[in-house]
């Protein structure tokens, strides 16, 4: 089906500017001001943004963790993502600890396939790498997952040791991909937990309060130095701090391949979420947990001034009450993680772009353009030009939505409450179009399961 977009703000990373677009065999075929082209059908998008379809390069989609799945699957958290204009993203595929890295991909194809409404790719998180399965790191690469995530927290479960940090940024320097540090120091941590759950303080909040801005200030400083060592450039995921931020811009500040993310959760939310008498606070365990507010604004001038470079989700949702319940007299059983996957475009355009701190180029940037250049998608995705495929959002800049759980318009994740209920919003994505496809319209889906393409993701490809 051959698409014409007409009339619309064409905005991407760097351009800004009025034109149609031809979209013909799920690519752009043509940009121009006013295309005489016959297509099979018009889209009329006066008055409204055209924008590249959102990349999230951070979700857990059917992800084992705290002896529950995350709520949403492949089906359900593709489909969530489209509503809110996220037309790609990329996963996690999980080594099991003492099995191959091949056969965790191989789990991860399997209930991606045939369900994802969107394209997707993986990075592969990585629990153990002796020198004798190196060489699986290249097969991955091959395979198009070229990028890999270790942790420094989760001790017995997702911890890996300085040694294997090493060892595997070594490899991924040599074969020229890109490694993610979950960075907090996870065996002190551990160790404060301890301390608080033999005190009697078992509630939400001490999740919060047993992981001080400082150890994931330490867990960066560290990661950043072994990869300099190694020979690596590091990606630092959900970063949530002023104490992490100071880490990562000291270390670009002197050249360091350094580069970070921030989600939502840690721009708009805030410590004053746990303060409830009762249980409602595990809605927001999620780790980093979340800070201060006063830490926000560093971390939109992060943004900003380009020491952050992306805002994805961490979309791991559990469900309230089946799941979140299962810590209720102990906080450190609460599984870890919160939805945002569908919220996250109109969230970054209300906050930065109204709010004055972002302009429309840098939103586009953070949320679709930085992502797919950093994790081997760019051209093909991350921007509208003649060539790339046709992920495409029609976005109404003026249009105002109140997220709810109870507002259609806003809520299609599959978790029994939304992170940011009650928060007004103005920017929404109207109409999204996946590879030529109008797959959400009128906030109805027009997708299908199993529509969205495995993406094999090219090299690393920066410094930018």
């Amino acid at each position: 089906m051959s698409l014409l977009i007409q009339g619309g703000r064409v905005v991407t990373a760097v351009d800004d500017y009025h034109a149609d677009i031809f979209v013909e065999d799920e690519t752009v075929a043509l940009i121009g001001r006013h295309l005489e082209v016959e297509a099979d059908r018009t889209i009329d998008a006066a008055g409204r943004l055209v924008i590249p379809g959102g990349v999230d390069p951070h979700t857990h989609m059917d992800m084992p963790f705290g002896g529950t799945t995350s709520a949403d699957d492949f089906e359900t958290g593709t489909r969530a993502a489209a509503f809110g204009g996220t037309t790609t993203i990329v996963d996690f595929a999980i080594q099991t600890k003492g099995h191959s890295t091949l056969e965790g991909l191989e789990t991860w194809h399997e209930k991606a396939a045939g369900k994802a409404g969107i394209d997707y790719g993986f990075h592969m998180i990585v629990t153990d790498m002796e020198d004798d399965r190196l060489w699986e790191m290249r097969r991955l690469a091959d395979e198009g997952v070229t990028s890999y995530k270790m942790f420094m927290a989760y001790p017995g479960v997702l911890y890996v040791d300085d040694g294997t940090l090493f060892r595997a940024m070594r490899k991924a320097g040599e074969d020229g991909t890109l490694v993610c540090m979950h960075a907090e120091n996870g065996i002190v941590i551990d160790e404060i937990v301890k301390i608080a759950l033999a005190e009697g303080k078992t509630a939400p909040k001490y999740h919060a309060l047993t992981r001080p801005t400082r150890m994931e200030a330490e867990g960066v400083h560290r990661s950043i130095a072994i990869a300099e060592v190694a020979g690596v450039p590091v990606y630092i995921v959900h970063l949530s701090c002023a104490d992490a931020l100071e880490q990562v811009t000291l270390a670009r500040d002197r050249g360091a391949q350094v580069f970070a993310e921030t989600c939502p959760q840690y721009l708009f939310l805030d410590l004053s979420h746990y303060d409830h008498d009762d249980f409602e606070g595990a809605k927001y365990v999620m780790t980093p947990p979340l800070r201060e507010k006063w830490n926000q604004e560093h971390l939109w001038r992060g943004l900003g001034f380009g020491d952050l470079q992306s805002i994805s989700t961490d979309h791991c949702p559990f469900c309230f009450k089946d799941q979140k319940i299962l810590g209720i007299d102990d906080f450190s059983k609460i599984p870890n993680g919160g939805p945002g996957v569908e919220n996250r475009m109109s969230l970054v355009y209300n906050g930065g772009v109204v709010g004055g701190r972002l302009s429309v180029n840098k939103f586009v940037e953070l949320t679709s353009t930085a992502a797919s250049k950093l994790f081997g998608l760019f051209p093909k995705k991350g921007t509208i030009a003649v060539g790339s495929d046709a992920d495409i959002v029609v976005f109404n800049p003026d249009r105002r939505e109140t997220i709810s759980i109870d507002n259609p318009h806003t809520h299609h994740m599959r978790v029994d409450y939304n992170a940011y209920e009650g928060a007004e919003v103005q920017g929404v994505s109207e109409i999204v179009i996946s590879r030529g496809r109008v797959v959400v319209e009128d906030n109805v889906w027009h997708g299908r399961a199993g529509g969205g393409n495995f993406l094999k993701r090219g090299l690393f490809g920066g410094p930018f």
